[in-house]
């Protein structure tokens, strides 16, 4: 009795230190955002405090991306310094911008990098250059008098200007080797590897208030990644590191951190490097985070990253996001230019929601009609784009004063076989009905997206021919009577019949005639009645001799000799 007690206990102990061991680990997954460790491509850069005699800047873009990225990155530069930008790639990339009149572009005769809708823009150039970093810095030295910066990027998805001066203290020769490119102010910088090649996972454990906050950084062994570049942005805390045999970690700014590592660890500010304390081959996510928790006798742990990039150097920042303090006033906005070639946007109206009734530019459309629209885009390769419809609106041609008006519209639905590069949508003219112009310009305002990047706004413009419906008389209203209908006009038919005998009843009684209505008693009663007082004779129905005689000669008369008679 007393051993199965015994057996029961320890039973309820394995599990409880199971439940609690496995407490203290997690399942790395893929996120959007590690608000811990983020990745940032490190190759060859330099930073100077170059600018030329015109006061512009001078920086060189070297782009590389993999087989599977989005070769697609957006250029905000409408707040820019005045500046220099040469842009070098070896992939067929496109690229979508917002530039002002200050910045000019230059790509090479043979690039494959493509601006749609600013092919033909004043401040893009085609020049011959070498691609080589170290040739491309001493062409670039001959042609400006110098380079302000070297910035080479991997899967570049953003960047953006900040408005500040790109300038660095210190000497104005580009000697290029390896900088922090997070330091650089003057631009943000978002590029797809954070994104697609790491995963990340936290305990929900809480974290004594003795212990360090510890993060763990794991580099898969199939990662080519030998080299990495560490910024540690949080004081006080403990880094695990684990990759591959033959990999470097490089501190750039150490810290007060704990370290532990089974590769060697260099501090950067102090030229000295760290052996291996621990041995640990496995890159399994568990086995890296009990080993990290046994070295540092820690209870819990922060974060856990696992990384798999496909480049040799690369570059993590550990500690929270916080979006840099920019000492520089930023200078007022400048309005982006408007380029010469627009977007390579088409729009074509139809009459019928099928979208098989294409709509001349000639015909004219009658305002109570409903329009379908469908818009594309088109000389973009293979990407894959999307069109965001932004607003509508019409302009008169031809009137004056110029009428413009906003014009409504309902997105149409459409399968992704049909709609490849554009997009469907439909507008209501009801509004137009009332103005006396015909000839519209319609207009639409829409942006480019690849995924979740958006280009600047272009617009989409099409003729259009409105007419008046034709005006009709309006047909009399038939009116269908059911049985309630007529039993109710019959009812009111006879209750107009008693209220006429009511009122002729009354009159009547006003009027004093008796009942009988006797003319001949109600006449004796009368004054100045010229029967009154005096009785009928009764007529005699027989005339006398005299009387008699007397018509027959007037008869006889009259028919002997009518001529006399009339006269």
């Amino acid at each position: 009795m007393m051993g199965g007690h015994v057996v029961r206990a320890a039973l309820l102990l394995c599990i409880a230190a199971a439940a609690c061991a496995s407490s203290q680990t997690c399942d790395p997954i893929k996120a959007s955002v590690n608000p811990w460790v983020y990745v940032s491509d490190i190759l060859i850069d330099c930073w100077t405090s170059f600018i030329t005699e015109d006061k512009a800047e001078v920086h060189i873009l070297d782009l590389n991306f993999g087989p599977k990225d989005a070769k697609m990155f957006f250029l905000k530069m409408a707040n820019a310094q005045p500046m220099n930008l040469i842009i070098t790639t070896p992939n067929m990339t496109y690229s979508l911008c917002e530039l002002n009149a200050d910045v000019n572009i230059y790509i090479n005769n043979d690039s494959t990098l493509n601006f749609p809708g600013n092919q033909n823009s004043s401040n893009i150039h085609n020049q011959y250059f070498p691609t080589r970093p170290e040739e491309l810095v001493k062409w670039a030295t001959q042609k400006f008098g110098g380079v302000t910066s070297f910035t080479t990027i991997s899967n570049l998805r953003t960047m953006t200007s900040t408005g500040t001066k790109g300038t660095k203290s210190g000497s104005s020769s580009c000697i290029l080797g390896t900088e922090d490119v997070s330091q650089k102010h003057f631009m943000e910088i978002k590029t797809e590897t954070g994104t697609s090649l790491v995963k990340s996972c936290s305990p929900h454990s809480k974290i004594l208030n003795n212990e360090r906050e510890l993060h763990i950084i794991n580099v898969l062994e199939t990662s080519t990644t030998r080299n990495v570049s560490v910024r540690i942005d949080t004081k006080e805390t403990s880094v695990f590191f684990r990759g591959p045999r033959g990999t470097t970690w490089t501190l750039i700014n150490p810290q007060l951190t704990q370290l532990a590592s089974n590769n060697d660890i260099r501090l950067l500010p102090f030229e000295h490097t760290l052996p291996p304390v621990v041995t640990l081959d496995s890159d399994h996510a568990e086995d890296v985070q009990r080993k990290a928790l046994n070295h540092f006798n820690a209870t819990t742990f922060t974060s856990y990253t696992e990384i798999t990039p496909e480049i040799s150097v690369v570059e993590l920042v550990v500690g929270k996001k916080e979006n840099p303090a920019v000492v520089e006033t930023s200078p007022a906005p400048v309005a982006p230019i408007a380029t010469n070639a627009p977007l390579p946007l088409t729009m074509q109206l139809h009459t019928s929601p099928d979208y098989r009734s294409p709509l001349d530019p000639a015909t004219k459309v009658q305002s109570d009609k409903r329009i379908y629209a469908e818009i594309s885009v088109s000389t973009l390769g293979g990407l894959i784009l999307t069109i965001k419809v932004i607003s509508c609106s019409v302009r008169s041609m031809g009137s004056c004063p110029v009428i413009m008006r906003p014009l409504s519209f309902k997105p149409e639905a459409c399968s992704s076989n049909s709609c490849v590069k554009s997009t469907r949508l439909s507008f209501s003219l009801d509004q137009l009905q009332e103005l006396t112009s015909t000839t519209w310009d319609l207009e639409c305002s829409v942006k480019l997206c690849h995924s979740e990047i958006c280009g600047p706004e272009g617009r989409v413009k099409r003729n259009l021919e409105v007419t008046q419906p034709s005006l009709q008389p309006p047909t009399p209203p038939c009116f269908d009577f059911g049985l309630p209908g007529v039993l109710g006009i019959a009812f009111g038919g006879f209750l107009i019949g008693v209220l006429l005998i009511g009122a002729l009843w009354f009159i009547k009684i006003k009027t004093g005639y008796p009942t009988g209505l006797d003319i001949s008693s109600t006449a004796a009663n009368l004054p100045g009645c010229p029967c009154s007082g005096a009785k009928r004779q009764p007529v005699s129905t027989n005339p006398s001799p005299s009387e008699n005689s007397s018509a027959n000669a007037s008869i006889g008369s009259t028919q002997s000799t009518p001529t006399s008679s009339m006269a």
